[in-house]
């Protein structure tokens, strides 16, 4: 009887613990939603994405910590809270952040909107948002396997005093250049405004959740599919967009049975093998594709073979918008006056003009930080020159002559600057060198002040995320 009993709780129980998908690593998901904006008027949808958001993750094996409608310090606060909560499961887990609501870019960082900011200028928004750099330096400051942040966060700029002269959008963030194992979705393009929706859910949440669910796909497959799901909903007008430095598979749903290997990424086209691909298609299979592709090859061969229609004027202006924020995000890395010039001259006219003057402007007392290079000048007294060969070599006499003992005038040494060494000049290789002391080097955080750091690992710097501070920065 007590064998029986046991079996007949062992047996549900096996059921119950087997209809879960058993994952290797620990998940752990923060989703957050900023409808109740006190400042602008309410956004209806984040509050309801990131409800069904956090019902998906949960059904994906993911322990989720979910919040509404939070100020800056309770977004900051939830945000270190949750690299504690990663850091204590160790470096075999998966972190995954979904933001719903207002984001936009401020001297090309991205910043996260709290619902209590009420910014009058540019200058606010550093001081009363979330910079997001922030939040992927304290995920990637504490140990653990994958790092996944999804932003629906494009909508219009809510801010008419800033959106006449903030970029729209967000800046690019490339997930190459930080730590490896990082996952960044934008629900549009770089430089571009997404939907609302008219429905319950935003048109990328909608495309999320339903792509999510599909068991056994790849993150990269799945956010091939949100992309051609919302551009197909918006009939083109949005386009989602990922950067990855993913080094290990991720899949939100388990398959029925073990996937394949996946297989290496094909080799990337150029734009004259995506003419003759898309050349007779009919226009929408072409748009699937280029769509699917995502690269500026794929959309330079479709804008001009369809030129002239909407789909065609589509892929051109979601052509050059991308090109115009890939030579932002190179001017914000390089952060010099001469690169904002350089960016001016290839876009003189764009949303990221006024930007690209203030950032000359702020640049302008820069001093200059390259040390100075050794002068090298020409031997002019053969004296100094030591000899090299016999045939070089003074006569006996004179040999003799410089063998005998010089009387140094008990000059006093020259007066010197305290603090400053004076130059010293040497004989190298018949070569007079003047070697002159490098100038200090100074570091200088670059970036708007931001005296509160997020948790562990807040910092970073200008254009893309990593910590630290970069030499020369204003």
């Amino acid at each position: 009887m007590l064998r029986r009993s046991l079996f007949s709780l062992i047996v549900p129980a096996a059921i119950l613990f087997g209809a879960v998908p058993a994952w290797a690593e620990s998940r752990l998901a923060l989703v957050i939603g900023q409808s109740a904006y006190k400042s602008v008027p309410a956004l209806p949808n984040p509050a309801n994405d990131a409800r069904a958001m956090s019902q998906m993750l949960t059904d994906a094996g993911f322990a989720v910590t979910t919040a509404s409608d939070l100020s800056q310090d309770e977004m900051r606060a939830r945000i270190s809270d949750f690299a504690g909560q990663v850091a204590a499961k160790g470096a075999d887990t998966v972190a995954l952040v979904f933001y719903a609501g207002h984001g936009l870019q401020i001297d090309g960082e991205n910043y996260l909107v709290p619902v209590d900011v009420d910014p009058k200028r540019e200058a606010d928004i550093p001081i009363q948002a979330v910079r997001l750099n922030d939040i992927l330096n304290t995920l990637t400051s504490v140990p653990s396997r994958m790092r996944i942040v999804l932003l629906d966060a494009c909508r219009n700029n809510p801010f008419p005093e800033l959106s006449k002269t903030a970029g729209h959008g967000l800046a690019i963030i490339d997930a190459k250049i930080g730590a490896p194992g990082t996952f960044v979705s934008f629900s549009t393009s770089p430089g571009a405004e997404a939907e609302d929706g008219s429905g319950a859910n935003s048109p990328y949440t909608t495309a999320l959740l339903a792509s999510a669910k599909e068991p056994g796909i790849p993150i990269e497959d799945t956010f091939k599919r949100v992309r051609l799901a919302v551009n197909k909903a918006t009939d083109g007008r949005q386009t989602p967009w990922d950067s990855s430095s993913l080094t290990d598979d991720f899949r939100f749903m388990a398959g029925s049975s073990a996937s394949p290997a996946a297989a290496p990424a094909p080799a990337k086209r150029t734009v004259d093998e995506w003419k003759r691909e898309l050349q007779g298609k009919p226009i929408e299979v072409a748009n699937e594709l280029m769509v699917v592709d995502g690269t500026d090859e794929a959309y330079e061969a479709f804008a001009a073979i369809f030129a002239g229609t909407p789909r065609g004027l589509q892929a051109r202006d979601w052509l050059d918008r991308h090109r115009r924020m890939v030579a932002w995000n190179d001017a914000i890395l390089a952060n010099t006056a001469a690169a904002y010039r350089s960016f001016l001259v290839l876009y003189p006219d764009s949303d990221l003009t006024a930007t690209a003057r203030k950032m000359i402007e702020r640049l302008r007392y820069r001093p200059d930080l390259t040390p100075a290079a050794a002068l090298s000048v020409p031997a002019t007294n053969v004296a100094l020159a030591a000899p090299t060969c016999p045939c070089n070599a003074a006569p006996p006499q004179e040999q003799q002559k410089a063998a005998a003992p010089v009387k140094k005038r008990a000059d006093p040494d020259p007066p010197r600057r305290a603090g400053k060494r004076p130059p010293r000049v040497v004989v190298e290789d018949d070569v007079v060198v003047v070697r002159r002391p490098p100038p200090a080097v100074v570091y200088e955080p670059v970036g708007p002040p931001i005296g509160i750091g997020i948790g562990i690992g807040g910092g970073g710097y200008r254009g893309h995320y990593g910590g630290g501070y970069r030499r020369g920065g204003y």
